[in-house]
């Protein structure tokens, strides 16, 4: 192997707000019309000439080929139809009416999305959305994400308390883990859309937003395990998608600790915590082993130490293109920050071996453009010594406790 085969398991895109017209069910087109008049987008890159990376097919393309990034699982970035921001973090829907409209929204997201992927299918994996608000239509909209061809899979929404919806260890959502399971898709949970929004105007608030947005978002992950989903669903995979990297051991080990308690018979922890925590048939590590993965968009160093705990086979990198905290436009020289010094066949994995794998790209399609974009085993394999002035990334901060 002469060069690597980046698939970035983390990148954003959407339409234009007024390509989503067509997109829609036709009963939708006279309201959205009106909507679209008067809607002011809430983010300054979507309303800039950037705003193109999102939808512009060859730009992206030509972008990811100087990046040496052959493949990228696509995330939402843009506004859907009748929603007040981007998905991951609008607040959630008042009325009845409020809802549907959302629901032709993200409907007519998900046909562009397709549309979008079969411009460059085997670079490609779009993740499709649904909505938590209506069960039966997210186990129907799981079916149409499949049959629409979005290999990437399904979004999964976090639940913010105090909208009313079941939290996600509740009983209610087994016919969507069997849905998703059944149709063969990946659920993917992104960090920052599973926790409260920072508005009560205080100082601080977004500095305690940003810091306690990922573990709003890990929570997931314990509420999967212990409420037996994982368990019930052997073929379900689970990923965690921009939320960091090096919280899962230290997570893991707690849990295990914690199922271990919950089993123990007689066990006074095991009375609070109840019957249905004590009968895991394996450990929490157990089943982050079989079925769970991170989307390690832009891995620091600190992280990738880890990898041997975390699961070198657990472990996807991402780009997080095209958004600032992004590798791009020095992905390059981010792989080598984080990577020199690695064995091969670990970075092999983690750069794009692993996500092929579990989003279904095609490793021998995606050769001869790897063969000409990718990366050298030599250049990742430089350390890098200093780092552009004009980076961006948070794939380039330093050791945080040794800066400190």
């Amino acid at each position: 192997m002469d060069r690597y085969t980046i698939i970035s398991a983390d990148c954003h895109g959407g339409a234009d707000l007024l390509d989503y017209r067509e997109y829609l069910d036709p009963q939708y087109r006279d309201e959205f019309d009106g909507w679209a008049t008067t809607f002011v987008n809430p983010f300054g890159d979507l309303a800039e000439a950037d705003a193109e990376h999102n939808w512009n097919s060859d730009l992206r393309n030509a972008e990811l080929d100087q990046d040496g990034i052959a493949g990228e699982v696509l995330f939402p970035n843009t506004v859907p139809p009748f929603f007040p921001q981007g998905s991951l973090a609008a607040s959630a829907p008042q009325t009845a009416r409020e809802l549907q409209l959302r629901w032709a929204g993200l409907r007519a997201h998900n046909r562009w999305l397709a549309d979008f992927c079969a411009l460059s299918p085997q670079r490609r994996a779009g993740v499709g959305q649904i909505l938590l608000g209506d069960l039966d239509k997210a186990v129907a909209e799981v079916a149409h994400i499949a049959q629409l061809g979005l290999r990437g899979g399904v979004l999964l929404p976090g639940v913010v308390p105090g909208t009313g919806i079941p939290p996600l260890y509740a009983e209610h959502w087994e016919p969507l883990w069997a849905a998703c399971e059944e149709a063969g898709l990946v659920v993917n949970h992104h960090g920052g859309g599973a926790g409260p929004s920072p508005t009560d105007g205080w100082g601080s608030s977004l500095a305690v937003w940003v810091y306690e947005s990922h573990w709003w978002a890990h929570r997931a992950l314990w509420h999967l395990i212990l409420s037996g989903v994982l368990d019930r669903h052997p073929d379900l995979t689970l990923v965690f998608t921009e939320q960091g990297a090096g919280w899962v051991p230290a997570t893991l080990d707690s849990l295990d600790v914690a199922a271990a308690r919950y089993a123990r018979p007689n066990s006074a922890i095991a009375r609070f915590a109840g019957p249905s925590a004590g009968s895991l048939t394996l450990k929490p590590s157990q089943y982050w082993a079989r079925q769970c993965y991170v989307g390690a968009s832009f891995l620091r160093p600190v992280e990738c130490a880890q990898r041997h705990r975390i699961g070198v086979d657990r472990i996807m990198w991402g780009s997080d293109y095209p958004h600032l905290e992004g590798t791009a436009p020095y992905t390059r020289e981010a792989l080598r920050h984080t990577f020199s010094g690695v064995p091969t066949d670990e970075v092999a994995a983690m750069v794009g071996g692993t996500a092929a794998a579990v989003y279904g790209f095609d490793l021998d399609t995606l050769a001869p453009l790897a063969d000409r974009i990718g990366p050298t085993v030599a250049e990742v394999a430089e350390p890098l010594t200093t780092v552009p002035a004009d980076a961006t990334s948070t794939a380039f901060e330093p050791d945080p406790i040794r800066a400190w």
